[in-house]
């Protein structure tokens, strides 16, 4: 029941590169992906910035190798999980208990939308083959089914905490011996539905985000996809490369606070936090690097920080969000989160939390503004707070 589970192996497309090297070469440059809308078409078009996968879904479908008239949320899922696979190395992969639990929360709405543009435009068009694959689940049966993996399919859409709490849902299952072998996380591609409704709630910056910025206007919205491949021991001694990061921690809190609002005063951030440090047996001085979840809104960086303020009290761990690169890819933000934060283990790097340039003056802390190479850290947090009130914490430690 407690067999630490392994990091085998990561994968991820974004708006910063597809693959994770891409990624890593822009987060240690400062290379941003937010710009004007290429693939997205929208009447805010020129107005708000967003975080695109600079890939048609043409190019998509042919580096994945899936069909293009799948959805844009299947094509970035089934790229990033084919390479976590590969960096994972499990040459008998057949041979063993494999789930996929991949997390969304737009399904195949991008379809769904642009039948509907021909449908009201002439009721004799638009093809409802193009909307078959709407709804969420639909999407990670997709890609299980590319992947060739049977034994365990499960789809988890909790707003922008889904991909966390399908990596450490995919930890529990190793733990309690139903599969050997997991790819989790999760994807998402921007849609129209997505955007407006955002640009309703008044959250969306026209500018390029600031989170933790004492003059941050909101989030710039985003989408990708991020995958590790999580192993039990047993696997992961067979393996040529041997893994050396566990998720130690993990925990999920409702706060049940407000439908699109956190706590103001970051009840359900410091329930995750604390929830993970519990279940890891850490202490808060242990953690080297906190991946913020840092939206850029008014409301989600008081609230985490407050948290942070109240957990840390005054021993505070570097910390950024790297959604200043990114954008905020909602359902695939802590699969790509938890890519990062990996990658910063393995290659000792805080990266830098871009634009900031007026710390918060109710914070005590400030997060890292520059990238900091070779970096002694053995246990990272990152954090993935959703809609509902639903946050979730994973920590992954060195050992």
């Amino acid at each position: 029941m407690n067999q630490p589970v392994f990091v085998a192996g990561t994968g991820i497309i974004s708006a910063i590169g597809d693959n994770v090297a891409a990624c890593l070469d822009a987060l240690q440059n400062g290379n941003a992906g937010m710009g004007s809308m290429q693939q997205l078409q929208s009447v805010h078009k020129n107005r708000l910035p967003v975080a695109e996968v600079k890939l048609s879904n043409d190019e998509l479908a042919k580096l994945s190798g899936l069909s293009n008239l799948k959805s844009r949320t299947a094509l970035l899922s089934l790229v990033a999980a084919n390479e976590a696979l590969a960096n994972a190395g499990i040459e008998n992969l057949q041979s063993l208990r494999c789930g996929f639990i991949s997390a969304n929360s737009v399904g195949g709405m991008d379809k769904t939308e642009n039948f509907f543009t021909d449908f009201i435009a002439n009721n004799n068009k638009g093809r409802l083959r193009n909307v078959v694959h709407h709804e969420c689940g639909s999407v990670t049966e997709l890609v299980a089914d590319a992947l060739g993996i049977k034994d365990y399919i499960s789809t988890i859409s909790t707003a922008c905490s889904s991909s966390a709490n399908s990596i450490f849902f995919a930890a529990r299952l190793i733990r309690n011996n139903i599969i050997d072998v997991a790819v989790a996380g999760g994807t998402d591609s921007l849609t129209k539905f997505t955007l407006n409704g955002f640009n309703t709630l008044m959250i969306v910056d026209e500018q390029f985000c600031q989170p933790f910025d004492e003059n941050r206007r909101g989030l710039n919205l985003g989408e990708g996809a991020g995958y590790l491949v999580l192993v039990s021991e047993k696997v992961a001694a067979s393996l040529k490369n041997k893994p050396n990061i566990i998720l130690s921690g993990y925990c999920n809190a409702n706060d049940a606070y407000h439908q699109t609002a956190s706590s103001p005063d970051g009840t359900g951030s410091f329930l995750a936090m604390s929830g993970a440090l519990k279940k890891s047996g850490l202490q808060p001085a242990d953690i080297d690097y906190i991946n913020l979840h840092g939206t850029g809104t008014h409301n989600n960086d008081i609230a985490e920080g407050t948290a942070i303020k109240r957990l840390f009290n005054g021993h505070y761990p570097k910390m950024s969000s790297t959604k200043t690169f990114t954008g905020h890819t909602l359902g695939a933000s802590g699969g790509i989160e938890a890519v990062f934060s990996v990658m910063a283990l393995q290659h000792g790097v805080v990266f830098p939390n871009l634009r900031l340039q007026t710390p918060m003056v109710d914070l005590p802390f400030v997060p890292e503004r520059e990238c900091i190479k070779n970096v002694k850290l053995n246990h990272v947090l990152s954090n993935s707070f959703g809609f509902g009130g639903n946050c979730s914490s994973l920590i992954f430690s060195k050992v």
